[in-house]
């Protein structure tokens, strides 16, 4: 697998990863323990794919992955509050 494709499969994992756990943040208190869990909860696993697809760490790539962490975090959360919406 290329490079260029490995981050994107990383990049597109760590996004699908986080919005199930956006999606449970967001019925949660704030920074309650729960919270926590919900907002780190990812973390080792999207380190974890990195080393399994052989990604080394590059500061030119952190913003990319900051910003498909906490896109798949506040996406799951806008679906969890637009579902509760229509109730």
């Amino acid at each position: 697998m290329s490079t260029l494709a490995a981050y994107s499969v990383a990049l597109l994992a760590t996004f699908l990863v986080n919005l199930p756990l956006g999606w449970w943040r967001a019925g949660l208190r704030k920074f309650s323990p729960a919270w926590f869990v919900a907002v780190h909860a990812a973390v080792p696993a999207v380190i974890g794919l990195r080393f399994a697809l052989g990604l080394p760490f590059r500061w030119v790539a952190l913003p990319a992955f900051v910003l498909a962490y906490f896109g798949g975090q506040f996406v799951g959360s806008r679906l969890r509050l637009g579902a509760g919406a229509g109730r």
